[in-house]
Formats: structure tokens, C-alpha cells, sequence
């Protein structure tokens, strides 16, 4: 009886090699996920910038002339020469557009390409998204606000594009102000929706528009750190009273 005691019994030795084989496996694990963490947003990184520019490069070189390849004259393929030579074929685009014979050029173009009907829709929607895009800083995102969406007591982060202007701001029936907001998709925020909402509906938030975008894109995973409050001025200065005092 006292045999099959002892063989029940658990050898703390045993526990205790248990316990060690735990511990190193958890620390094991848990590094390994905190060098994930750190690896994988450079990898991702890495990697994205090597396939567009391979990309670019496969799309640009194929119109270099040869002689102005480097590789023609000392054997090796410079990876990122195409994305060079995109660079500095629109700067010389955008220069001999600033000049009188580049706007005429460009006119030209552009009066003959508004008698194709089928181009002259996509070359003029393309134009208006780089213009926004590109030239016209202005047209950026304003700020980022809180909006009930789909309905009463549900919210939703949005972008303030502008305020409503012309026929939309005139016929909406209401007195106040009208935003036009714009309200990206998760994880997706390229596509949205457009509306239309009182000035008084849109709750604006301290957050930039850039911590914003990432918590839209993360699906609410990635939330900014809250701002603290400025401390009002009267506390600051009987605190740098007290300082000086001290």
C-alpha cells in the first residue's frame, strides 16, 4: 500500500525541470514575437520599395536608350535607375510646362484630346484627381471628426474635405453650415463615401489626421496616444511661482 503511495507521489525534482522548461519556452516565445513585431514593419517596408522600384524600372528602362544605360559600360544591372530616370524626365516635364511653349503644347494637346469622347472623360477625371492631389495642398484633409453613422448611436471616424459650397449648400434645408466629409472604408480608406452633414453633427477630435488614417486602417488596433490637456494658465503660473520660490 505504502508502495503505491510513493508511486503517485510527484518527484519535485521533476516539477521543478517542468517548471524551468515553462519558463525558458515562454521567455523563448515572447522574444520571438517582440522580434516580430520590430521585423516585420521594416520587412514589409523593405520589400514594397524593392518591388515598386523593380517595377518602375521594368516599366521605364525598356524606353532609355541604350546609350545611356550604365550597365553598357560597366556589366552590372543598377537596381532603382528607372525610378532616376522617371524623376528626372518630370522635372522636365513640369519645367517646360511652366513655359510658354510647354502651355501651348500642352493646350494643343488637350484641345485635341477633348474631340475624342471616351479619352476626353478619362484624361479630365485623371486631371482633376492629380490637380487635388498634387498641386493643390490647400484641398488636403482638414481634420478629423466623430459622426453618427449609419445611424443614431453609432459613430464613426470621418474627414472634413471642405464646407458645402454653391447649389448643395443652397438646397439642403437646413440653417447651419453644412461639411462635406469624406468617410474611408476600413482597412481599405482609398474608397468611402461623401456626405453631407451639420457642422453641429460632427464632434472635430484632437487627433491629426494622420493617427486617424491609421486607425482606420488597422480596424481600430493601432489607437493614437491621447493628447494631454494643456493645464490652464493661472496653474502655470503659480507653478513657476512655487519653482521659483523653491
Amino acid at each position: 500500500m505504502f508502495e503505491k503511495d510513493d508511486q503517485h507521489q510527484t518527484d519535485p525534482q521533476d516539477e521543478h525541470g517542468r517548471h524551468i522548461w515553462r519558463s525558458l519556452f515562454a521567455r523563448l516565445r515572447n522574444n520571438f514575437l517582440a522580434g516580430l513585431v520590430v521585423i516585420a514593419p521594416v520587412g514589409l517596408t523593405v520589400w514594397l520599395i524593392w518591388t515598386v522600384t523593380g517595377w518602375i524600372d521594368g516599366v521605364v528602362l525598356p524606353l532609355v536608350p541604350n546609350q545611356f544605360k550604365p550597365e553598357q559600360y560597366i556589366g552590372i544591372d543598377i537596381r532603382g535607375l528607372g525610378v532616376i530616370f522617371f524623376l528626372l524626365f518630370t522635372l522636365f516635364v513640369g519645367w517646360t510646362a511652366k513655359g510658354l511653349i510647354g502651355r501651348s503644347f500642352i493646350g494643343w494637346g488637350e484641345r485635341l484630346v477633348g474631340r475624342m469622347p471616351i479619352v476626353r472623360s478619362i484624361y479630365n477625371g485623371l486631371k482633376q484627381i492629380a490637380e487635388t492631389v498634387f498641386a493643390r495642398s490647400e484641398s488636403n484633409f482638414d481634420r478629423a471628426v466623430l459622426i453618427e453613422y449609419p445611424r443614431r448611436g453609432l459613430w464613426a471616424v470621418a474627414f472634413v474635405s471642405t464646407r458645402a459650397r454653391g447649389e448643395i449648400n443652397r438646397r439642403i434645408p437646413r440653417d447651419e453650415q453644412m461639411l462635406a466629409v469624406f468617410l474611408p472604408t476600413t482597412p481599405n480608406p482609398t474608397s468611402g463615401f461623401l456626405l453631407f452633414v451639420p457642422q453641429s453633427d460632427a464632434i472635430e477630435l484632437d487627433m491629426s489626421v494622420e493617427d486617424a488614417a491609421k486607425l482606420i486602417i488597422s480596424a481600430g488596433l493601432v489607437s493614437p496616444e491621447e493628447r494631454p490637456l494643456p493645464v490652464p494658465e493661472p496653474l502655470q503660473e503659480i507653478a513657476r511661482r512655487q519653482k521659483i520660490g523653491a
